[in-house]
Formats: C-alpha cells, structure tokens, sequence
C-alpha cells in the first residue's frame, strides 16, 4: 500500500495520521489494524502514537520525556485535581504541558523562559499548520503550570495568542433532526440522540445522567455538574418523555439512564458516535454531523421559534450571554423573509 503518515495531535492524543488513496481492499487492510480510527471531520485514518507503528510507518523514533520533566507532569495532574478540575481538562492541559516539555526535553524548567513559547509557537504550531485552539490550549497549560508549579509568571504580552476564530455552529434543518432520530428502530439508540436534541445535551452530559434525574412530574431533565462544574435543568419535551418510558420499560437501567454491555456502567462515548454514524446512513445524510451539530440545532430552532435568549442560554448552561448570541447568526427565520434584489431583475 503507498501511503504517507505524519505525527498529529488529535483531540488532545498523540496520534498518526495515515493517507493513501482509498480503495474497499485498502479499507478492509488499514481497518485490520489495532487502535485504528477514521475522523470524518478531518478526512484520513489515524492510529496511537506507538513505537510500533513509528518503525512500521518510517518516523523518527519517539523521544522519552526526561525524568525530571515527567515528575513536573505528575506534579500538575495532582494540583489540577486536588482542584477539582474536570477529567477532560486534566488529560487536555497535562498532554499539553507533556508536548512542551517533550520539545525542550534537555532543558531544565527552570531555564525555560517566555521567548521559549514564542519559538515552540513557531517551530511546532505554525510550521505544523496545528488549529488555535491547540495553540491556546499549550499557552493556557504552561502559564497555569508555572505560576502553581515553578511558581513564575509568564509576560502575557509577550506570549503570542491567535486571534479568536469566528466559526458559526453548525445546524441542521428540522427535517434533517427528523430523519435522523426515526433511522434507528433500536429504542435505546433513539432514545440517546432524542434526548441530546430535545434537550440540548453535551455528549458527555447524556452519559451522566442517572433515572433519577429525569422528573416527568415536573417535565424537567436535571443535568448534574455539567461544563463548569454547574447543575442546571432543561424541559423535557412530552414526546420525550413517552420514549424514555418505553425505553425504561424494556432495559431497565440500574444506576445510569443509559448503560452499556455492562451492567451499571455508562454508555461508551464512541459507542454513541457510532449509533449516530448509522443513523446517518439510514437517513442518507452525507454532511459530517456530530453529536454536538444536534445540540447547536436545538438551540437555534428554540431561537426561531421565538424562545428569548436569555432561557436559551440558562438551557444550554452558557457562562456568558456573547455564547449563547452565536445562535442568532444562523437562524434563518429573518433572512428568509429578505427579498433579493435578484428577483426583482
């Protein structure tokens, strides 16, 4: 097979991209492989960052963190959870740290300075075309590492940032929503994308929820330490509400709403991407949508029904108002009603 493979950075994980030109036998080959995984928003096959497949794919050999600098990472994992910091940041912010500390490998914490930053802005970053966000991720771990760690504080003004991308959610129609949650025939499977919908749910949010948390009295769904560390409750729609007793009915779940293989255990993460996949495919859909895609057009959909942004934002447990007003850039309740000037030639 030719293909070519690079070192990447894939949602917080060290990974390695593999690209070749596609064919069902080349698929059928790479699938085979242990730890493979395809990314539809990226477009190309990727596998743990191992030094089996560094010798296998021909890159250079992986660099061993220095002691003193893997006790560093250490260190900061513990205050970051002794302060009660999500499992999420934890891994992001200590991967971010690792791949800083990896470049300077042979010099001490101590010695680094901010021109440091600059130059691994530059050499790793920018010449690896790496998104902002991975940029603001290593910029917010290291200053947060050396003020509680190394006890120093880092020149903001030096420390370059990217400018904040402007990128608008992305929304489907209502009759796409549709056609989505009606693929699956499995009712639990329909039940978890409904809920995420009708709700506005993170995906990580979903799989926390508990039997419990749902009052049909009150016609509320209660989201327990969501993003930020905050409970809030959402309104449970009275179709909703219907599924999830015919979805109770037939599993029975013992400790989360929804488990998975194993009893009492919560629903896995890409087991749910999956079930999302699939729909897709029944319902023919061939734009790339996430989980997250049915969250942003929840929100949107309330907007063009009229629902004032002020409950949107309480809904979606935004911290601030400027989140929440994204929505409104997309709704196209207004726009539809501009006459083109097209039309009028």
């Amino acid at each position: 097979m030719n293909w070519q493979a690079k070192l990447i950075t894939h949602r917080g994980d060290a990974r390695i991209a593999i690209y070749f030109k596609p064919t069902p036998e080349r698929i059928t080959r790479i699938k085979q492989l242990e730890g493979i995984r395809w990314s539809a928003s990226k477009g190309f096959w990727h596998l743990p960052d191992t030094a089996a497949y560094r010798e296998r794919f021909k890159l250079p050999p992986k660099i061993v963190l220095h002691e003193a600098h893997a006790a560093n990472i250490g260190e900061f994992r513990q205050w970051l959870t002794s302060r009660r910091y999500s499992e999420n940041t934890v891994k992001t912010y200590t991967e971010a740290l690792r791949a800083f500390l990896l470049f300077y490998n042979n010099k001490q914490v101590a010695d680094i300075s901010d021109r440091d930053i600059i130059i691994f802005n530059n050499d790793v970053i920018i010449k690896n075309n790496f998104s902002s966000s991975y940029q603001n991720q290593i910029v917010n771990a290291v200053k947060l590492f050396f003020r509680t760690i190394d006890n120093k504080k880092l020149d903001p003004e030096i420390i370059h940032r990217p400018k904040r991308e402007k990128v608008l959610p992305n929304v489907l129609s209502k009759e796409e929503v549709k056609q989505i949650l009606e693929a699956h025939r499995n009712i639990k499977h329909r039940a978890m994308l409904s809920l995420i919908y009708s709700c506005g749910l993170r995906c990580g949010e979903l799989l926390a929820l508990k039997p419990e948390h749902i009052d049909s009295k009150r016609g509320i769904v209660l989201i327990k330490q969501g993003k930020g560390k905050k409970d809030r409750i959402a309104p449970l729609s009275v179709k909703i509400i219907e599924i999830l007793r015919n979805y109770y009915t037939l599993y029975k779940p013992k400790i989360y709403l929804f488990e998975g293989q194993e009893i009492g255990k919560p629903y896995d993460n890409r087991t749910l991407q999956q079930v999302l996949k699939q729909a897709l495919v029944k319902a023919k859909i061939s734009k790339p949508v996430t989980l997250h895609w049915l969250r942003h057009s929840y929100a949107t959909h309330l907007l063009e029904n009229g629902t004032d942004l002020r409950y949107i934002q309480e809904i979606l447990g935004h911290k601030s108002s400027k989140t929440t007003e994204i929505y409104t850039h997309v709704s196209t309740k207004s726009i539809q009603k501009i006459i083109s000037p097209f039309d009028s030639l």
